[in-house]
């Protein structure tokens, strides 16, 4: 790629032949989004947008703080600003922008407001009362709600799915063992493990009768157990045995279990006080530790609590949000990446900065990971700050894509964390050729089927979007003919939908897979009259929306009409693009409407507005909102109409 800027964003190239007001218009767009983008980079060289999820983790704040008994007024009053601005007019909060009501959510939004000083019959809380009385109440909730109710008495442990310590004994190879669950699981299950066994309760500062359907008969008799036969069946018959258990565990055997928990939990808390760099495993480390003794003033406790704080957003109305995780090593390659492939010089001061911090946040330390890989070397980065028992396989293959887009003044540096970024991913290759997002062959089905585990996704197996951008990085690096990349590629192939498109894991949905495959195929040597690139291609053209752009809802995961259907969004557009241009569609008549889309959508400024949830944690019950990807994904759409992909097929 030869276009370069000045760093003022002034590009210069031949852009070949397509409509000249679509090129201009283009270069133009590029042009402001660059300096937008670049004016957002923090000193350090690292780049963060906001992590947007649902009212759930602000909600869950504010009740860790009334457990531990250090929830303050300004704090809470913040919280409850934020929550009351994201209710909606029939009383309910929803988990993505646009979504449907959701009854968790809303029962945790509404205690946190109670606990802020909302009055139950004021016209909003009564609203939303009224809704989860009718959609079934409390009883209805998720276990986590429960989970954080029963820590007050308004819901009993008893009703509770059981989850012993003892757990933690199992080795590897026994069905159900932490590590059959994803990262993030295993790292919520540990401390759960403690908080299940001391079932603690403390004052509940009101009573929440309001949101029982009859507050007489809080807990409704259970439907008829699932056929013996059954998983589901099977699992109901060993939560109640376990409640037994529990009536008769060994005291010395449970004491055992919960001091190995501990030792686990603190084994794995990060330099910056936090536990996998994401909110949920923090809030209940920090309880369980806590309930074994740990006081406040202990130091982990202290850099727990100090961490957590770092995940809220203030906002200028003073409106506080906490973000579940950060994402400063993914936005980071990600902006680069867009940097450089819109023109910015490969040796530009912010991208060496860029590449400075990045090549600073490798991990070359031994993580969980190593269970099902123990002999493989440490190589890779994570998607935080800091979470150096976790780094990702989708983290380590973009920011080696980024690295490589950057001319560094110690070469040699940059190619040695490349080397080892390649060779550890190749390393945590699953067995079926493809490649999950933290683990190997986290692929086992019985953790999905615990009563326990209806809060999302808790396994980790290979998708497509992961395994793609692996796959993409490796013909980068040289490595499209290797038998390693060959079976990756076989598994997409085998993956690919009959309409023609690709599931996103980890951005939604389709629209995301699809811009994922069909560049990382092409890099690894497939010519555009593939025809699975022709299918993915006929796919994209057929959901266009009609104003040019591309838009997928979070609906798509829990209904197949959904697919590729929804609002135009700048990151879902920008994604279709980056598959088209790749497949050769670059003079093309949808290539054409979407470059025009995120040309006219532009503000001023060089962004673009996007309310809508284009990520996902877990697809369907955790959305996420990235509030960089309407940046850098439009900005590498663009660079990449205008100036072709960065690399030949295969190239180094």
């Amino acid at each position: 790629m030869t276009a370069t800027t000045d760093g003022a964003g002034t590009l210069g190239a031949d852009p070949g032949s397509t409509t000249p007001d679509t090129v201009q218009g283009a270069q133009e767009a590029a042009a402001r989004a660059t300096r937008h983008l670049l004016a957002r980079q923090d000193a350090a060289g690292w780049w963060k947008g906001d992590l947007e999820t649902n009212v759930t983790m602000d909600a869950e704040d504010l009740l860790l703080r009334q457990f531990l008994g250090i929830r303050d007024e300004a704090t809470t009053q913040a919280a409850a600003l934020f929550i009351r601005g994201e209710q909606r007019e029939d009383g309910t909060w929803a988990t993505f922008h646009g979504g449907p009501p959701e009854l968790s959510a809303t029962i945790e939004a509404y205690v946190a407001l109670r606990l802020a000083g909302d009055a139950p019959d004021a016209p909003h809380m009564a609203r939303a009362s009224a809704w989860v009385r009718a959609h079934g109440g409390i009883a209805a909730a998720r276990v986590f709600t429960r989970i954080w109710l029963a820590l007050f008495g308004w819901w009993s442990w008893d009703h509770l799915p059981e989850l012993p310590p003892e757990l933690v004994f199992l080795p590897p190879w026994v069905p159900l063992n932490i590590y059959d669950f994803g990262c993030w699981a295993r790292q919520t299950i540990v401390p759960l493990t403690v908080v299940s066994a001391k079932r603690p309760v403390r004052p509940a500062p009101f009573a929440l009768d309001e949101l029982h359907t009859d507050a007489r008969r809080p807990y409704p008799p259970v439907n008829r157990p699932a056929p013996l036969m059954s998983w589901e069946g099977v699992f109901q018959r060993m939560d109640k045995a376990l409640h037994v258990y529990r009536r008769f565990a060994p005291r010395r055997l449970r004491k055992a279990a919960m001091d190995t928990a501990a030792r686990w939990i603190i084994e794995r808390q990060e330099n910056d006080g936090c536990w996998g760099g994401i909110q949920p495993p923090a809030v209940y480390s920090v309880i369980a530790l806590h309930l074994l003794g740990y006081d406040l003033a202990h130091p982990v406790m202290r850099a727990g609590l100090e961490s957590l704080d770092r995940f809220a957003v203030w906002r200028e109305d003073g409106a506080r949000m906490v973000e579940a995780c950060q994402s400063p090593v993914w936005d980071t390659c990600l902006a680069a990446i867009a940097l450089a492939d819109a023109g910015l010089a490969p040796d530009h001061p912010a991208l060496v900065k860029a590449a400075d911090w990045m090549l600073g946040e490798e991990i070359v330390r031994t993580g969980d990971w190593a269970v099902r890989r123990p002999g493989l070397a440490p190589g890779g980065w994570a998607f935080e700050f800091h979470n150096d028992t976790y780094p990702d396989i989708d983290d380590t293959a973009e920011v080696v894509l980024a690295l490589r887009r950057i001319r560094h003044p110690e070469p040699a540096r940059v190619e040695a964390a490349i080397a080892r970024g390649v060779s550890w991913n190749l390393g945590m290759q699953s067995g079926n050729g493809a490649w999950g997002a933290f683990d190997a062959d986290n692929t086992s089905p019985l953790p999905n089927r615990l009563p326990f585990c209806d809060f999302g996704e808790v396994i980790d197996p290979p998708s497509a979007d992961v395994t793609a951008h692996v796959v993409e990085m490796l013909a980068v690096e040289g490595k499209a003919a290797d038998p390693r990349t060959r079976r990756g590629i076989a598994w997409l192939l085998a993956e690919q939908e009959p309409g023609g498109a690709w599931f996103g894991r980890w951005g939604t949905n389709y629209v995301y897979g699809t811009g994922s495959v069909v560049p990382a195929l092409t890099a690894a040597g497939f010519a555009p009259g593939h025809p699975a690139i022709r299918r993915a291609v006929r796919w994209l053209e057929s959901v266009q929306n009609e104003d040019g752009g591309w838009g997928e809802d979070q609906r798509s995961y829990k209904d197949p009409e959904w697919a590729g259907k929804g609002a135009s969004t700048a990151s879902q557009t920008a994604w279709a693009l980056m598959a088209l241009l790749s497949a050769g569609e670059r003079d093309g008549k949808a290539v054409e409407r979407g470059i025009g889309y995120l040309v006219e959508t532009q503000r001023e400024d060089g962004s673009w507005d996007e309310p809508y949830f284009t990520g996902t944690g877990f697809p369907w019950d955790f959305s996420i909102n990235y509030h960089l990807y309407r940046q850098v994904f439009p900005l590498t759409a663009l660079g990449r109409y205008l100036y072709g992909e960065p690399f030949a097929p295969g190239e180094a």
